[in-house]
């Protein structure tokens, strides 16, 4: 075994996620690490109490990157003017050639030398905000999660500003929590580098099969590190290329079949090459999950076999293995799909019957939540169905943020009348798609909804969302959202648990009395496909599922590239046991249009 570094990775100040690499001929810096240092950025500029619109310019600038379909550093080679990017102006253009230039961007090391990079840490707690980050700095000098435990713990926060007993045993606990769960990144943010990476190994010589398994392949929220397994007779030059790749920033281990790296971005990633004969029973072994490989092993042992990631045997003698189907077959099941390898009943269905065909991203005609730059958005309504229409959508809702909302630009009545109005003379003219009236009504703290019945009245649905207290206790915050499905104007309920992900638990409440609450009336629940929410998760999509609830499953597209979030949506779905007809917006217009009139009482 060998183990060497390849090449350096410098680390934030905050002891974070390793940030870009330096080295002259390493890699061009991706959008989404651009945007991750722009991020940071704004971050810290809030901890400062700086010009919110100054904030404001480096997230959005951040949400252009990430929506790019080509390469910032590859514009920039070519020449191109990024300030012809919405949101990008000369400064901020200047910033973006500075970190493919460099690797980093002096304003960001300023800002580390005047605050700890460790306080943006504390913004992922519930209850704390820029200003009480600031304050228990300034005050306490906490810069990090682990001080932010420790202090809370001895009781170090009692006495300070906002600070009650309530608010203070709940950071503890959630400091807690964050200190010993290690943050895991969200599948969409390692989906690039996946996809990168397989392209390059598909370039090596004598490569057969080649995929991500593991957690990856089972459509997890969240991604522990990366595994692949590829299948070669001779396993020396995939094995060689792997650890050439560009962006590897260390090799941990390297043998004649395996090899581990760690990229540039931190994450680690496994590579396995095996003989074709095994491919079947070694995607099995390392897609997982481990609960449901032992009870693949278990239902072999029982039948006189052995399972293993090299095939199933009868002795010494091999009877499966180059296939996945082969090796279920082997067990007496039919071959469970990836999504569902959980250990949570897909063992006993695969004995007695075929699973059904879950949902496909092919099968959604329409989306049903999205915004455009009437409120928080980066591009206008039309701009907006056209992304659509290309992403093959026949239908599409503009919801945008109610008035209660005020940093996304909300809309009050007065201003969404006027959006109906402009809906209507844009469906005079476009083409291959329909655009429904809508809005993303907050759920006030009592339950009611953010605008007067005389505008709801006038929509094709109502969305309705929890933006805001969030802690409220589980019978308040169960009564909160049955009122709200009450409400004579209501379609759907918009990420319901209101969690984000490694950064905000969901809220407390009665789901189950929801569910039901939501099939007496009709309603449907949403599936937010955005990669940091996955709200509604796997379990309650199930749970919906078995209630006879729909899902709607909801880009909460901001701009024209979150249309692919869908995708996303559809693995979390999968995971949910959902099939098309579980889903409300796979109907044609023609169908979902009398469902969404049942929802609203007029």
């Amino acid at each position: 075994m060998v183990v060497a570094t390849k090449r350096k990775v410098r680390q934030t100040s905050g002891g974070g996620k390793p940030a870009l690499p330096l080295q002259r001929g390493a890699a061009a810096p991706r959008n989404d690490e651009i945007a991750g240092l722009f991020d940071e950025i704004a971050d810290l500029l809030e901890i400062e109490g700086a010009n919110p619109f100054r904030i404001r310019a480096y997230r959005q600038a951040a949400r252009t990157l990430r929506g790019l379909e080509r390469p910032a550093a590859d514009l920039l080679a070519q020449g191109k003017d990024l300030t012809e990017l919405s949101g990008i102006g000369a400064d901020l253009a200047g910033k973006i050639a500075e970190v493919v230039a460099t690797g980093h961007v002096a304003m960001l090391d300023r800002l580390h030398g005047e605050l700890p990079a460790g306080l943006v840490e504390l913004l992922r707690v519930p209850g704390i905000g820029p200003k009480r980050a600031k304050l228990l700095h300034d005050k306490l000098g906490i810069a990090s999660m682990a001080g932010l435990q420790r202090a809370a713990t001895a009781g170090k926060l009692e006495g300070l500003p906002g600070f009650g007993a309530k608010s203070i045993a709940a950071i503890a606990t959630a400091a807690k929590t964050q200190v010993e769960k290690p943050r895991r990144p969200l599948l969409a943010s390692v989906q690039p580098e996946a996809d990168a990476l397989i392209k390059h190994l598909r370039g090596a010589r004598g490569i057969g099969e080649c995929i991500v398994a593991g957690s990856y392949r089972r459509q997890r929220e969240t991604v522990g590190d990366l595994d692949i397994l590829a299948t070669a007779k001779d396993s020396r030059p995939v094995i060689d290329r792997f650890v050439a790749y560009d962006r590897v920033a260390k090799i941990s281990a390297q043998g004649p079949t395996r090899a581990t790296v760690i990229l540039a971005s931190g994450l680690q990633v496994d590579l396995r090459v095996v003989p074709a004969q095994s491919y079947g029973a070694a995607l099995v072994y390392f897609t997982g999950s481990k609960p449901h490989n032992i009870a693949l092993r278990k239902l072999a042992i029982a039948r006189g076999l052995k399972l293993n990631e090299y095939g199933v045997f009868k002795g010494e003698r091999a009877v499966a293995g180059e296939t996945e189907a082969s090796v279920y077959r082997a067990v007496g099941l039919r071959v469970v799909p990836p999504e569902l390898r959980e250990d949570r009943g897909e063992i006993e269905w695969a004995r007695q019957r075929p699973f059904p065909s879950l949902i496909e991203t092919s099968d959604l005609k329409g989306d049903l939540h999205c915004h455009s730059k009437a409120s928080d958005g980066q591009a206008s309504i039309a701009e907006m169905a056209e992304a659509a229409r290309r992403f093959g959508l026949s239908y599409l809702a503009i919801t945008e943020h109610s008035r209660r909302l005020g940093i996304a630009h909300g809309l009050d009545a007065r201003r969404l009348g006027r959006q109906i109005d402009e809906i209507d003379r844009l469906n005079d003219r476009l083409k291959g798609i329909v655009l429904l009236k809508g809005i993303e009504v907050d759920i006030l703290e009592d339950g009611a909804l953010d605008l007067p019945d005389t505008i709801l009245g006038r929509l094709d649905l109502v969305v309705g969302a929890v933006h805001g207290a969030f802690n409220l206790a589980p019978e308040k915050q169960t009564a909160r959202l049955l009122r709200a499905i009450d409400h004579p104007h209501f379609s759907i309920l918009a990420h319901p648990e209101g969690r984000l992900l490694e950064s905000r638990e969901g809220m407390s409440f009665d789901m189950t009395r929801v569910i039901e609450h939501a099939r007496q009336r009709r309603c449907f629940l949403e599936l937010n496909a955005q990669p940091e929410r996955l709200d509604l998760s796997d379990i309650y999509c199930r749970a919906a599922k078995e209630a006879g609830v729909l899902v709607s499953i909801g880009s909460d597209a901001h701009r024209p590239a979150d249309f692919n979030y869908l995708r996303f949506g559809i693995g979390q779905a999968r995971r949910g046991w959902l099939t098309a007809k579980d889903v409300v917006n796979t109907r044609p217009l023609s169908q979902l249009k009398p469902l969404l009139a049942a929802t609203m009482l007029k």
